[in-house]
């Protein structure tokens, strides 16, 4: 199982309507499996603030940083957000660490 799909199966646990993955480990220097944009939208996010869901989702995912996952973009909202924004994502900035050495 890839990187990428450990990451899908594990966000599964949140219950989205929507979870996309991106590999984007080719636009960094030596970053195999190691760059992702995720986007997940679930009800589970209702009342959180911003930082709480990105605790959790780094939380879920502590094996895979400890295996040599560097960096995530995260779109993280519930599905009302999603609506009134209309789908829009967060693009991933250029990374200035880690892998690019």
């Amino acid at each position: 199982m890839t990187r990428q799909e450990r990451i899908k199966s594990t966000l599964a646990t949140f219950e989205p309507t929507v979870l996309d993955v991106l590999d984007e480990s080719h636009k960094h220097k030596g970053g195999r499996e190691s760059h992702y944009n995720v986007t997940l939208v679930t009800g589970a996010f209702s009342g959180l603030a911003r930082i709480e869901r990105h605790r959790r989702v780094h939380a879920l995912l502590g094996e895979e940083f400890a295996s040599g996952l560097h960096a995530l973009t995260l779109t993280l909202r519930t599905p009302e957000e999603q609506d009134a924004l209309g789908g829009a994502t967060i693009a991933s900035p250029n990374c200035h660490g880690g892998s690019k050495a």
